[in-house]
């Protein structure tokens, strides 16, 4: 638990509310460490936000710290439970997303993109009250097979292999519910078929930059 580690998520929590992602006390982000994860506390205001008052929880429910953890951190930690590659999770009530939440609509395949949260949609997990168990099963079933979910009449959820992973696609998955919001306003987007979704995930696992050998000077 390293005060680096502790430095960047409050530095990212701050980032959260700056970049329009979140508004107040609302919202959640965590990283996976050793023993546990590292965890925003409950209903402090981001700006005032200090290393010390990371809260550090264990996978049982117990935890550290001065401050109380998120009241969401069962889904933090179930997430971490069950899904062994993810590094990190964040929650927020962006803006577009949570609009598409409250009439309980995914985001479904209008654009290419929709794929990044690696599926062809973006699911709407089912409502049940914030800090709840049951809230935590809807989304863990609203997470399969994926890296997104809209929570319903609530907000947005992304995870990553690192946190840093995680703020970039939810930064994504707001951008989508953004465009498919206004679309929506022009009457109903035209949606590319499962047969070419399909297509463009497998092209995301030769997406980017790869290391070519080096030329042959001889």
């Amino acid at each position: 638990m390293s005060a680096a580690g502790r430095e960047a998520l409050v530095a990212l929590a701050r980032r959260m509310n700056a970049t329009g992602l979140n508004q107040g006390t609302s919202g959640n982000l965590s990283e996976r460490v050793e023993g546990g994860f590292l965890l925003t506390p409950s209903g402090l205001d981001y700006d005032t936000l200090a290393p010390e008052d990371i809260v550090f929880m264990r996978g049982d429910g117990t935890w550290e710290g001065r401050r109380e953890p998120s009241s969401e951190w069962r889904i933090h930690r179930d997430v971490y439970a069950t899904r062994p590659e993810v590094g990190g999770v964040f929650h927020a009530h962006a803006m577009f997303s949570t609009s598409l939440a409250c009439l309980r609509r995914p985001i479904p395949g209008f654009h290419y993109m929709v794929t990044r949260a690696g599926g062809v949609d973006i699911r709407c997990a089912d409502y049940a009250t914030f800090g709840s168990e049951e809230l935590s099963r809807h989304v863990l079933r609203a997470l399969e097979g994926r890296r997104a979910c809209l929570m319903a009449n609530h907000g947005m959820l992304a995870v990553g292999e690192s946190l840093s992973s995680a703020f970039k696609l939810a930064v994504e998955v707001e951008t989508l519910a953004a465009m498919y919001w206004r679309a929506l306003q022009a009457g109903e987007p035209v949606l590319l078929d499962e047969a070419e979704l399909l297509r463009v995930l497998e092209k995301w696992k030769t997406y980017g930059q790869t290391e070519k050998p080096p030329k042959d000077e001889g």
